[in-house]
C-alpha cells in the first residue's frame, strides 16, 4: 500500500527546515550581489575584481544549485513521486547550505535539536515518496548503544546476541524484530561504527534509531542511501538509557520491505 505524504499538513516541522534553507539562500544571494555591485565600482585593482568576480559567480551556481534542490524538496512532498532531475541538486543544498540553516537559527534563537528535527522529518518525506521493493536483508537497522540499560555487563556493540533479552531495555525487543524479519542488526556507539557496519552489510536501504545530532549527520553521511530516520525516546537525558517506540520501527521497517506476491 502506498503510504501518502503531503507537505501541506499540520506538522510544521519540515516547514521550519525548508524556511531556513529558503532564508539561507537568500542571504547567499543577497552577498553574491554585493559583491557583484563592488566589482562595477571604479577604485579596484583588475586582479581584485577577478577574484570577486569567481567568488560571486561560485556563489551564485551554489545558490542556483541549491535553489533547484529546494525547489525538488518541495516538489517531491507535494507531489508524492520522486523526481530523479532533483536529486543531486537536494544533495548540494543539504550539504552546502546545513551549517548556514543551523547558524541562521540560533541567530533566530530555534531550538537546534527542533532544527534537525525538521531535516529528519523532511528527509523522511523524500524517502517515503520512492517506491521500495527489498527483502529484508537487504535493509540495515543501526541503532545505539545507548538503549542499553547501563548497568548491564553483557557488550552488545561488538556481538549483539550477547544480549540476554532480559527485558530491562529496549535491545532484547529490538532483536525479537530481527528475528522475526530477518533484517540485519549493528549497535553503534557513534559515526565511525556505524559507517563501518554499512561497509560490513553494503545494504540497500537503512532504518536508523538515534538523537537528532546523530541522524542527521548519519543521513549526510549515508547519502544517497536511504534511511529513514526514528528519533529516539530520552526520559533520562541524552546518552542513557533511552527508548524507542517499536511500532514507529517496525512501520519504518516495512516501508522497504518487498510485499508478498510482488
Amino acid at each position: 500500500m502506498k503510504i501518502s505524504v503531503s507537505y501541506f499538513n499540520n506538522d510544521v516541522r519540515k516547514r521550519l527546515f525548508l524556511g531556513l534553507l529558503a532564508g539561507s539562500l537568500i542571504t547567499v544571494g543577497l552577498i553574491s550581489f554585493a559583491l557583484w555591485f563592488i566589482i562595477i565600482h571604479p577604485g579596484k585593482s583588475l586582479l581584485n575584481q577577478i577574484l570577486v568576480l569567481i567568488l560571486a559567480l561560485f556563489l551564485a551556481l551554489a545558490v542556483l544549485m541549491a535553489s533547484l534542490g529546494m525547489a525538488g524538496m518541495i516538489m517531491n512532498l507535494f507531489t508524492s513521486k520522486r523526481l530523479r532531475m532533483f536529486q543531486t541538486p537536494i544533495r548540494v543544498a543539504i550539504s552546502v547550505f546545513f551549517p548556514l540553516i543551523i547558524g541562521l537559527g540560533r541567530l533566530f534563537k530555534i531550538d537546534v535539536n527542533k532544527i534537525k528535527s525538521s531535516f529528519i522529518e523532511v528527509n523522511n518525506q523524500m524517502v517515503k515518496v520512492a517506491s521500495y521493493k527489498l527483502m529484508p536483508d537487504q535493509v540495515l537497522l543501526l541503532v545505539p548503544h545507548c538503549l542499553q540499560n547501563n548497568k548491564c555487563v553483557h557488550k552488545i556493540t561488538v556481538e549483539v546476541n550477547n544480549c540476554r533479552r532480559c527485558g530491562a531495555c529496549p535491545i532484547g525487543d529490538i532483536l525479537d524484530i530481527r528475528d522475526r524479519y530477518g533484517i540485519n542488526v549493528g549497535v553503534a556507539t557513534g559515526g565511525t561504527l556505524a559507517r563501518k557496519y554499512v561497509k560490513d552489510y553494503r545494504p540497500k536501504a537503512v532504518v536508523a534509531v538515534a538523537c537528532e545530532r546523530d541522524l542527521t549527520s548519519g543521513i549526510q553521511d549515508s547519502s544517497p542511501l536511504p534511511v529513514l530516520g526514528v528519533t529516539n525516546e530520552r526520559p533520562h537525558g541524552p546518552c542513557h538509557n533511552t527508548n524507542i517506540d517499536l511500532r514507529k520501527l517496525e512501520d519504518a521497517l516495512e516501508f522497504f520491505f518487498q510485499k508478498e506476491g510482488s
